[in-house]
């Protein structure tokens, strides 16, 4: 069975994807075309890395209390 993409697994790799991508930027050793690149890519991350989170909230709320469905409606993850 495939890892779900916002699997613990996936958000450990991507959030280590991105720490490197921003120790990459941060030695300014890049032209700009590659520091672009890799800025594109690094909102890509941080999308996923973000979604994930917010998906483990809800689950955190699920579980907290499985017989209020409303606390799943309530959830309203900030931004996006």
């Amino acid at each position: 069975m495939p890892t779900p993409p916002n699997a613990p697994q996936a958000f450990e790799q991507a959030l280590e994807e991105l720490d490197g991508l921003v120790r990459t930027l941060e030695s300014g050793d890049l032209s700009l075309e590659a520091s672009l690149a890799l800025y594109e890519r690094g909102v890509v991350l941080y999308r996923q890395c973000q979604g994930a989170l917010e998906q483990a909230e809800l689950r955190i709320r699920l579980l907290a209390d499985p017989a209020d469905p409303a606390s799943a409606r309530e959830f309203q993850p900030d931004g996006g």
